[in-house]
């Protein structure tokens, strides 16, 4: 989604999540105002080497220009390089936008057709992300089910979608109410996230009454 980078002082991401890339690697950028934060203030404990930005009120400024603790594997710099390749040939950060975007519209009129028996956890529209797309389950038949019950519905469904090869690991965070995360960046194609829902449906239903 778009976002006002001058309301931005600290921003993180990572090469795995929208990039598609290796897990385990990211990157920070800081915006003058942190860089002189980073200066005055002084930590009430002892922050690891690996997570200092500044020593002695000065910025370690090698941290910013290539000096690492331990060297990443090329491979995944190259794999990042390559991925930003293809973003920019879709039509950079606006066209990644556009085609997660259209992803979430599959699964929000998916849900519009089905509201008897799953909705979206986020209860605003405008909390609703396009990319990390959680559903819970809110059919009454479902609900009255012990959370064991309920855990053991959900373990079902994800082992027929794994087997047949139709998604894997989509069930939702173990503390988070039952349901479905479904990935909505735009390294996805909207047109497997239409072939994906109606065997979402599929599974549930064929394993409610088991």
């Amino acid at each position: 989604m778009p976002m006002d980078w001058t309301k931005l002082d600290v921003i993180t991401w990572s090469w795995q999540k929208v990039l598609g890339g290796e897990a385990a690697h990211g990157m920070i950028a800081l915006s003058p105002k942190a860089l002189e934060r980073l200066k005055t203030h002084q930590p009430t404990w002892p922050i690891p080497k690996i997570f200092r930005l500044a020593e002695d009120k000065k910025i370690l400024e090698g941290v910013f220009e290539g000096e690492t603790i331990n060297t990443p594997s090329m491979l995944c710099v190259e794999d990042c390089i390559d991925a930003l390749l293809w973003i920019e040939s879709i039509g950079g950060s606006e066209g990644a936008i556009k085609r997660s975007k259209k992803n979430l519209e599959e699964v929000k009129f998916f849900v519009k057709e089905n509201k008897d028996w799953i909705d979206f956890l986020a209860e605003k529209e405008n909390t609703i992300s396009s990319t990390s797309i959680c559903l819970k389950i809110t059919d009454p038949k479902f609900k009255k089910l012990s959370k064991d019950e309920q855990a053991a519905k959900l373990k079902n469904i994800n082992q027929i979608l794994e087997k047949e090869n139709i998604a894997y690991d989509i069930n939702s965070y173990r503390t988070a109410p039952a349901g479905f995360r479904i990935w909505g960046g735009a390294t996805v194609e909207s047109t497997d996230i239409e072939k994906l829902l109606p065997w979402i449906k599929w599974a549930y239903l064929t394993n409610l009454n088991v």
